[in-house]
């Protein structure tokens, strides 16, 4: 007879641990669910998961008031050197291997002369990122030290080589986050700058 309270209290703290000891399984297959999707998403409907949303698209471009690339021989990074521009700002570094991958393209596309390009020169050693562009020549019109990150931070960076597509207005009209390939050109930037300038991009 006295061990029945004893019973009826065992059950509700055994179904509480074995419900806390499904936690960690239940998150990692919510984990596992979405990465899965987004590789099927990637592999099946050729959705790029490198293009990451952000929420300045369609904003007004954050304030621009970086010093200048010591050495350069290139303006500083002001608001001055993107308006009235469709403008590609493109965040760089010379320790980001990616950036050096994706080098050749920006200067492919400093060759039509209705894109600006600028760069945002993210924690970087100025004696680096001369060496930098030295070596793999130079696609942009200006450039701004960003030393401690914190342009990068208002400009929502996620990760480097990043780049925005701004409007001659000040408006962000397109974001990619890693190296431009392709893809990435004929299916993103292309179009955005086509829309912007209201005929195909070369």
């Amino acid at each position: 007879m006295s061990e029945a309270p004893e019973t009826t209290t065992a059950k509700p703290r055994g179904r509480a641990s074995y419900l806390l000891a499904l936690l960690p399984l239940i998150v990692f297959g919510g984990i596992a669910a979405t990465a899965a999707k987004m590789l099927y998403d990637q592999d099946f409907h050729g959705k790029d998961i490198t293009e990451i949303p952000s929420a300045l698209i369609g904003t007004k471009a954050p304030a621009l008031n970086l010093p200048p690339l010591d050495g350069a021989n290139l303006p500083a990074l002001t608001d001055a050197a993107i308006k009235g521009k469709l403008t590609l700002v493109n965040v760089f570094a010379s320790w980001c291997v990616p950036c050096r991958d994706e080098h050749p393209v920006l200067k492919e596309l400093a060759k039509d002369g209705r894109l600006n390009i600028v760069a945002i020169n993210y924690k970087d050693q100025s004696d680096n990122a001369l060496r930098f562009l030295g070596e793999l020549g130079n696609p942009y019109q200006a450039i701004g030290i960003d030393p401690n990150g914190k342009a990068a931070i208002d400009w929502g960076v996620y990760g480097i080589p990043e780049s925005y597509l701004v409007a001659p207005d000040g408006t962000i009209l397109y974001k990619r986050v890693g190296p431009f390939d392709d893809v990435s050109l004929k299916e993103g930037l292309y179009p955005a700058m086509e829309k912007a300038l209201g005929k195909p991009a070369s």
